[in-house]
């Protein structure tokens, strides 16, 4: 019984990694760990950002939910974690503390990891080159139309004479 014991107890330190984690102080794990949640604070809902759509327009959103504490840059950066999951919630917990100081930093290094999704917005071209698949039913072939017809960015007049300049 003892040598069974002892074998647990061994497989246990094994697994624990005899007690050297690299985080000896809780804190050391807190982005921001001097947050003050409001008492009754109630996080919203959010769409969860998975890290393949606008960033920016993800960051709308975010602080659209956020409402009345959309001013307070410590509640926003804290709970930003909340509004991610994937590859994002990944990104967000390998984000080194000591180069995010405020809510700027945090979205400027999320626009950044994330601003390829931006760069690939469609256009009008690909809209107009979308085709009906094979097996795909007219209103499969006009929803995924309306979805990508959703992100195409209409363009100003201002870029339009931009454009005709460079032409």
């Amino acid at each position: 019984m003892r040598e069974k014991l002892d074998l647990l107890e061994e497989r246990l330190r094994a697994v624990e990694g005899f007690g050297d984690f690299p985080f000896t102080d809780m804190m050391d794990l807190c982005l921001v760990p001097d947050v003050i949640i409001p008492p009754k604070f109630k996080v919203p809902y959010f769409n969860k950002y998975k890290g393949t759509t606008c960033p920016k327009n993800h960051l709308k959103m975010y602080c659209r939910k956020k409402g009345m504490h959309s001013r307070d840059e410590k509640l926003l950066m804290h709970f930003f974690q909340d509004s991610l999951s994937d590859a994002a919630v990944v990104w967000y917990t390998n984000l080194e503390v000591s180069r995010i100081r405020s809510w700027k930093d945090l979205i400027t290094a999320f626009i950044r990891q994330y601003q390829y999704n931006t760069d690939m917005a469609p256009d009008r071209t690909q809209i107009q080159n979308m085709f009906k698949r094979e097996h795909e039913s007219i209103k499969e072939y006009a929803q995924r139309w309306r979805d990508l017809a959703a992100q195409v960015v209409p363009v100003r007049t201002w870029q339009v004479h931009q454009i005709v300049q460079v032409v």
